[in-house]
């Protein structure tokens, strides 16, 4: 039996079809784009495995948006006004995270100036996280190529290379720079929780984002003579200071390699500048840093205010770091205008 033919299809109906199937892969794209921006945002090894120019300096256009996003929020403060507990809190947070990352990103994770125990370890990292600044896996790494090419072209943030705004903010908001250098960083990639640290990065900032936002709202539920509340307190306890504090850390990357005074004739143009060593709870000491990276302390001479080094002391008395390095007799006792040699060694331990 025969069977009966499909009736013919109008031009009409070919063309609702065409629509429709263009409608769907529309759909599809859209789909796709909304899961790699949310991934690329949250998930710190996305596109890692892209291979990308190394020499490119193209911004990626999805990952920079909460980064410009940050900055556009901060004009929000006309709409949720200020109180002193709210202008308290920032500063407090300010001071607590740019300690994080003097303190653990930069002296511990990237140059072993002191030792600790591995739950510690941990909350260190944590702490720094907070600051929005990327992983501790990530930023170590990429400052120990700093210190192996300091002023030379593979330092990508050099200001001598570069140009003073791509050393400032431009380098990390490039493709080039999402994945981690793990070969920079093997000593404490061996732990997994820092690696989950590293990958979802995002995940401390938005806590302490939403826990500031529900503090000032149980402030101003608790005692409304504060004047405050949970958008004042998101606004000035996490934008302004998260702001703030990545601008405070970039200007050693760029400004202390431009501008104060170089005690030692180190190779590369690294200055000590005492206004930044002040917003930057000691980092300011770069020349000195430099000269001999290893140590925990920056401020090489009595005069020299260094903020982070004096609360790692104090952790150390309290037993929760210890074998600080010192900056050696022999170091201090060198000639201002000398490099030292011998920081070539010191270098590999901290590299």
């Amino acid at each position: 039996m025969k069977t009966a033919a499909p009736p013919p299809v109008s031009d009409k109906e070919l063309l609702s079809m065409k629509v429709d199937r263009s409608t769907v892969s529309g759909i599809r794209r859209m789909l796709s784009w909304c899961r790699r921006l949310l991934f690329c945002w949250f998930d710190g090894h996305e596109d890692a495995g892209l291979v990308i120019d190394s020499e490119s300096k193209q911004l990626d256009r999805i990952r920079t948006i909460p980064f410009f996003a940050m900055h556009l929020a901060v004009l929000t403060v006309f709409l949720v006004g200020w109180s002193p507990v709210a202008v308290m809190t920032a500063v407090l947070l300010y001071g607590i995270r740019m300690f994080a990352i003097t303190g653990f990103y930069h002296r511990y994770f990237s140059h072993r100036s002191f030792r600790t125990s591995r739950w510690m370890q941990f909350v260190f990292g944590c702490l720094g996280a907070s600051a929005a600044q990327r992983g501790p896996l990530w930023w170590a790494a990429n400052h120990r190529v700093h210190h192996a090419h300091p002023d030379q072209p593979a330092d990508v943030h050099s200001p001598v290379q570069h140009g003073l705004w791509w050393s400032h903010m431009g380098w990390f908001l490039a493709q080039n720079q999402l994945a981690t250098k793990v070969t920079r960083i093997k000593d404490f990639a061996r732990y997994p929780e820092l690696c989950f640290l590293n990958r979802y990065d995002v995940l401390v900032p938005i806590m302490l984002a939403v826990s500031v936002f529900l503090f000032g709202e149980w402030l101003g539920n608790a005692d409304p003579t504060l004047g405050t509340n949970g958008w004042q307190m998101f606004v000035w306890g996490f934008v302004i200071s998260t702001v703030a504090l990545w601008h405070g850390t970039f200007t050693i990357n760029s400004l202390s390699h431009r501008f104060g005074t170089k005690r030692y004739a180190t190779a590369d143009n690294s200055r000590n500048n005492f206004f930044l060593a002040i917003i930057t709870l000691g980092e300011g000491w770069h020349n000195n840093h430099h000269q001999y990276s290893s140590s925990a302390r920056q401020g090489f001479r009595w005069w020299e205010i260094d903020i982070t080094y004096y609360l790692l002391r104090g952790l150390q008395l309290c037993g929760l770091i210890w074998d600080v390095r010192p900056v050696p007799a022999w170091v201090l006792n060198q000639p201002s205008s000398k490099q030292v040699d011998g920081d070539a060694n010191a270098e590999k331990i901290a590299v």
